[in-house]
């Protein structure tokens, strides 16, 4: 089989579409042959920690195929089957935090920018019907770490309002899907106009541009949740933005992690801070028979062939993407 294989030489990042052997499955395995993956801005960090001499490393958490290959013990599939793949590693039940041996696909493990994984079959599921191969294969991860961080982490309620800031990333995208499927009325805000507009058309109510005063322009709204995924730049400005016992679930810090904040605040205005990642195997469930309910469909940039990975990269990169970048694997 093809896979993408990344590496690093002389300091710099080198990727090359090879031949490798088809990987072996074991009892509780199963063999997918993979027709779309997604990239996510996790894999720029992953690549980050690669260094000079390691193995090659194939990236990817996002993927969708036909299943190929059963191992011995495998229950409740076939081959034939159209599935995709749950990227949240040793993690079953649902849970305040992840247990231990938790781990993301794509990491330390095969990921699916190739033409074939093996992987246990509690990783995958039937993929939803209404989804292209395309939509099915970028929705894993994303999709997973908006529903655990909007409804599992910060349990929206009706008739509330969410805000988003820095509207365009796959899993900020999908909160705002998911959102509007409930009925909340959600604010973003971004930098650029153009994705304040795309926003619009996927139904934001409120939208900001992020360089303008917050609290001036939203002094009109009461919000009671935020989905922070930028860390430093906006946190506290986000904080400042809740009303007395709001909840903000935070994912990820792409501007950075080292914060000031004003404790005072917090605990007398009595905000709840809540810290996600990803998602158990419940909840990846739980987020298919949602993504199914509601008809979502995730937003799609970009799709780039496989053998292209490294411009796609390139555009997570430079945060140009609106919504998911999808990876068509050639056969």
């Amino acid at each position: 089989m093809k896979v993408f294989y990344h590496r690093v030489t002389n300091r710099d990042q080198v990727g090359s579409y090879e031949e490798i052997e088809d990987p072996r499955i074991g009892e509780n395995e199963v063999k997918v042959k993979l027709k779309y993956a997604g990239l996510n801005h996790r894999d720029l960090f992953v690549l980050g920690r690669q260094n000079e001499g390691d193995p090659p490393l194939i990236i990817g958490s996002d993927g969708a195929g036909v299943i190929e290959e059963i191992g011995t013990d495998v229950k409740g599939f076939k081959v034939g089957d159209e599935v995709v793949i749950n990227p949240s590693l040793r993690w079953k039940e649902k849970s305040d935090g992840a247990p231990q041996g938790f781990e993301i696909l794509g990491g330390n493990h095969t990921g699916t920018l190739a033409q074939k994984i093996v992987i246990s079959s509690e990783n995958i599921e039937l993929k939803p019907a209404h989804l292209s191969w395309a939509e099915a294969g970028v929705l894993p991860l994303s999709a997973l770490t908006a529903y655990r961080a909007l409804i599992t982490k910060a349990n929206i309620q009706p008739n509330e309002t969410v805000f988003l800031p820095g509207i365009g990333s796959g899993t900020i995208t999908f909160v705002l899907l998911f959102a509007k499927a409930l009925g909340n009325r959600v604010v973003v805000s971004s930098r650029s106009e153009a994705k304040l507009e795309m926003a619009k058309k996927l139904g934001a109510d409120v939208t900001i541009n992020s360089n303008t005063d917050w609290e001036e322009e939203l002094k009109e709204e009461k919000i009671n949740v935020v989905i922070e995924s930028i860390g430093e730049a906006t946190f506290n400005k986000s904080l400042e933005l809740l009303e007395d016992g709001g909840r903000l679930a935070s994912f990820g810090g792409t501007s950075g992690y080292n914060l000031n904040v004003n404790l005072f605040e917090i605990f007398y205005r009595q905000i709840s801070i809540l810290g996600t990642t990803m998602g158990s195997q419940d909840e990846f469930k739980e987020m298919l028979k949602f993504v199914e309910k509601h008809k979502v469909k995730p937003v799609i940039d970009q799709v780039f062939p496989i053998t292209e990975t490294a411009e796609a990269l390139k555009r997570i990169d430079e945060a140009i993407q609106f919504g998911k970048i999808g990876i068509e694997i050639e056969d």
